[in-house]
This record gives structure tokens, sequence and C-alpha cells, in this order.
């Protein structure tokens, strides 16, 4: 099947989300995403799209949509790991690099980060410098700040989906 891409309406502005028919294969804000393949939803849009309004709401804390992220062998070991990081919490370049089996891999990590296609799904947002700063995120420090502040709020409150 040839891919498809729904625009999603966010708190950050338009969102595209792109499936390949079984899996999503790009989440990013507009400004940062080039589509391909036709403007129109699919079964798997329609299930991430609702995933991520309850996570804006505050009623999901882990997503089970199919994700078939596309980069390099170390990246997709990087992004594995991302998703292993529990919501509301963060975890250094370096955990990241020691529990993806290259401790020495800090700026690696920081670049399969960088070039991650689902954001959000696959939660780059919880990586931070070991000092605890917030460090390099492609929609903007704020951004990742408001996300960190969702989960943090969330996590204090109700039990989650």
């Amino acid at each position: 099947m040839n891919s498809v891409y729904y625009i999603y309406e966010s708190i950050f502005g338009k969102i595209i989300i792109e499936s390949d028919g079984s899996a999503v294969t790009l989440l990013k804000t507009e400004s940062f995403a080039k589509p391909s393949g036709k403007k129109e939803s699919d079964v798997i849009t329609d299930m991430a799209a609702g995933q991520l309004d309850e996570y804006f709401a505050g009623k999901r804390n882990r997503f089970d949509v199919p994700l078939c992220p596309h980069g390099t062998d170390f990246q997709v070991t990087v992004w594995n790991e991302l998703c292993k990081i529990p919501y509301g919490e963060t975890r250094s370049y370096k955990q990241i690099a020691q529990a993806a089996g290259k401790p020495g891999a800090c700026r690696a990590v920081g670049m399969a980060n960088n070039r991650n296609p689902i954001w959000i799904m696959i939660p780059c947002h919880r990586v931070i410098g070991s000092n605890g700063a917030l460090t390099g995120y492609g929609g903007g420090l704020e951004m990742k700040q408001q996300l960190l502040d969702i989960e943090k709020h969330e996590k204090r409150g109700k039990q989650q989906v």
C-alpha cells in the first residue's frame, strides 16, 4: 500500500501523521515534516490521532498504535530504548547510550534523537542533559518542556490508560 498522511490539529499546531497502511512512519509538526503519499486518513492515522487526543488530555500514558520508524540499526536501537522510558520520567543521553550498548556514544544518541521521525510517540522529549538541563529538540525547547509538563502534571494525577 502507498503511504497516506493526515493533518492533525494539536496544541502545537498542525502535526503530520503518515502511515504506510500498517504503522505510523512519520509524526512531526507541519514545519518539520515533508509527507509523502496521498493526503487522506486511514485506520492507522485515525488510531494515532485518537491516541494523541487522549495523550494531550492526560488520559493516555503510552501509545500502542503500530510504529515503523525508518533509520539505521543504531538509530532504531536508540528509538527502541526511548520507548522504554516511563511516562513522566526522563533519562540522560548517557543513560540511553549505555542502554543501547554504546556507553561512549552520547553524541550519536543525540543525533539519533534528532533524526527521530515519530515525535511524541517515540519520546525523544524525555531525554535531557546529564545535568538535568533541557537540550535540543526538533520542535524547540518550549515544546519539549510542554510535553514534559503534560506528563509530569498527569503523572501526579489520576491513573492512566
